[in-house]
């Protein structure tokens, strides 16, 4: 019969272990019901108080899509498989931030026109010269090229920029 006291141990700790699991579970329970029920205490404004910015949620958005004022987790992938990054609000600490969405020619002096774009636009969005500035640029380019029609500026230069040393940002650069 030395079966059964092992039978019964093995019983015994599936329902401890199930009790614990369950005693986790409705601890978790009240301790969100309760601090749901909880009143925020009753405050007052005054007149010179300004409202906080709503913040705006993380989300996800094609890198193409990017807009200026966009500020990004963490710079797009060099991996041409991923073309999403994460969004988040520039009072949050971010690694890049869309500044310019420019349309440009595609031929040789891609990079240098790009350069140029990024340039003039660096200093139009943060009031900075981008030499002796905290930031540095990057950018990124959507060819929508379609050799059969006569489209002068078929790509979009998306220029980037980021802390010039890899620093998170804690706010836009936006002038």
């Amino acid at each position: 019969m030395a079966v059964q006291p092992a039978r019964s141990l093995t019983a015994i700790t599936v329902a401890l272990v199930s009790a614990a699991c369950l005693a986790g579970c409705g601890a978790k329970q009240s301790q969100t019901a309760a601090s749901s029920s909880i009143s925020p205490a009753p405050t007052t404004s005054s007149p010179t108080s300004t409202p906080a910015a709503p913040t705006i949620a993380a989300r996800m958005e094609k890198w193409i899509d990017l807009k200026a004022g966009d500020c990004l987790a963490g710079p797009p992938s060099t991996d041409p498989a991923e073309v999403t990054v994460t969004v988040v609000d520039c009072g949050t600490p971010h690694l890049a931030e869309a500044y310019l969405r420019a349309d440009i020619p595609v031929d040789a002096a891609v990079t240098t026109t790009a350069n140029q774009q990024c340039g003039a636009g660096f200093t139009r969005y943060t009031g900075l010269p981008i030499n002796g500035s905290p930031y540095t640029i990057n950018y990124l380019i959507d060819s929508e090229q379609d050799r059969t029609a006569n489209n002068p500026l078929p790509s979009t230069v998306i220029c980037l920029l980021q802390g010039a040393q890899g620093q998170s940002l804690t706010e836009s650069a936006r002038r």
